[in-house]
């Protein structure tokens, strides 16, 4: 496939400068990174990861709880009540 468009994307000169070093490191350059990453969303007619929005605020959840158990950032807090919870002394 020939290469006859140019694309141009500002951004921070640091974060540039960490991709290309990454890419480099992974065989490739930063601009062959971006050609990979829009082909894929070609083909998968979609992004090629998932997105969502997240805090890092927000406490981790279990599964399909959604929000409704919340695990704490020092779980150890909770061990006699989950040996409670399963009959453990």
């Amino acid at each position: 496939m020939a290469k006859e468009a140019t694309l141009q994307v500002r951004m921070d000169s640091e974060l540039k400068e960490q991709a290309e070093l990454l890419y480099k490191q992974l065989g490739t350059s930063f601009a062959e990174a971006v050609r990979i990453f829009a082909k894929q969303s070609v083909e998968d007619k979609a992004m090629p990861f998932t997105m969502h929005l997240s805090s890092t605020a927000t406490k981790r959840t279990l599964g399909i709880a959604n929000g409704k158990y919340v695990i704490p950032d020092n779980i150890d807090v909770c061990n006699d009540e989950i040996a409670d919870m399963f009959g453990v002394k």
